[in-house]
């Protein structure tokens, strides 16, 4: 498609403003969380401010920081991830007062690893790593499953870092629980194999997530912004779905909602890509849990990048694209979601709503592991 073309898509519905509760976003853009590893101590530096603040300059309508971890020894996998406690709270004031100065919005990604977390290359190596049942995967034992008190304390990681945030005046907060990270192993029978209150079967392998939604609404306000961000693949394991069918999903989704959940973040690879495609419907994650909830949704998924490249497993260089936006702004029309999140072409292109704002689509760069080597 030559810029000509690109020039006359409909794109006014990227630019309409949303409400999420007291929470108003200029645009429908969030930036999405993405691990970068440039933390050192766990506290974000200038640089990190920069990087989000240019974001934030650049148009984007919502930022969702990286993967901050919670105030629990066995949260955190490296020394360059930041911390959302202790000293790495200060950083991140820093990082919120740039970001709204520059008229942005700001959520931190609260995240414990749990039992994909490698200790002995951690910053508390004497922490062993925790999960529901010691599983690192099915068939693979670890470590030995979390205590009832374990299970509380981290609880109560997740709603002292949400506490924080809102004191600190941030705009909301996302709880991590995608990916076959701790959250997320509660959820997947794979990885909780529990005979007890907290799994069996999926209503109860539900109930550490909405514990948590339930906790950090507890220690906010009746109305301050929670989104939960979950998946139903896994890092190393595209093909695995938590949930099956629509039915399913509506019983996967319930527990959040009567916690207090404000927005679902749906994590998938491709969003142009049908969720059920054996039920006929051309909905994605994202527009069957706006479907089912009646709750706002964010999709994400190779969003503003080229369709066939996409798709390359490397993915060292992949080209940046408005060609799929129309079709991207007309779903948003229809109310089959509410906001679209990017990674790698935000990545390498901070103004990139700007740029598709104004139609400068010629300027678009395309993303390279370059991008990754250093904060631009």
């Amino acid at each position: 498609m030559t810029a000509d073309h690109l020039s006359e898509l409909s794109l006014a519905a990227l630019f309409e403003p949303l409400s999420l509760g007291p929470l108003r976003l200029a645009n429908r853009v969030v930036m999405a969380p993405m691990t970068r590893q440039r933390s050192p101590g766990g506290v974000p530096g200038p640089d990190v401010v920069a990087y989000y603040a240019r974001r934030a300059a650049g148009g984007v309508g919502l930022i969702i920081t990286e993967g901050t971890t919670v105030d629990d020894p066995a949260a955190s996998p490296h020394a360059a991830i930041p911390l959302f406690h202790g000293c790495g709270l200060s950083g991140w004031n820093n990082v919120r007062i740039a970001v709204q100065a520059a008229g942005g919005k700001i959520m931190p990604q609260l995240w414990h690893l749990g039992i994909s977390r490698r200790a002995e290359v951690s910053p508390r190596p004497d922490a062993p790593s925790i999960s529901p049942s010691g599983l690192l995967r099915p068939g693979r034992t670890v470590g030995e499953p979390m205590t009832e008190g374990r299970i509380a304390e981290v609880i109560e990681a997740f709603a002292r870092g949400a506490r924080s945030a809102m004191d600190m005046g941030f705009d909301g907060v996302e709880l991590h629980g995608a990916h076959g990270y701790l959250i997320d192993q509660f959820f997947w029978e794979g990885t909780n194999q529990r005979q007890d209150a907290w799994g069996g079967d999926p209503d109860r392998r539900t109930r550490f997530g909405s514990e948590i939604v339930r906790a950090v609404r507890a220690a906010t306000s009746p109305d301050y912004p929670i989104v939960l961000r979950w998946s139903q693949w896994k890092m190393g394991d595209y093909e695995i779905r938590l949930t099956p069918d629509p039915n399913s999903l509506e019983r996967f989704l319930a527990p959040f909602v009567e916690a207090g959940v404000t927005a679902f973040h749906c994590s998938t690879r491709r969003f142009w890509e049908p969720e059920f495609p054996e039920s006929g419907s051309h909905l994605n994650l994202a527009g069957w849990t706006r479907r089912l909830t009646g709750l706002p949704t964010i999709t994400v998924g190779s969003v503003g990048l080229s369709r066939a490249d996409s798709r390359e497993t490397r993915m060292d260089t992949v080209e940046t694209s408005a060609e799929h936006l129309s079709a991207l702004a007309g779903a948003l029309e229809r109310g089959e979601f509410d906001l679209v999140a990017l990674g790698r072409a935000l990545l390498a292109n901070p103004e990139w709503p700007n740029l598709v704002k104004e139609g400068r689509f010629s300027e678009l760069r395309a993303y390279g592991a370059h991008a990754l080597e250093e904060l631009i």
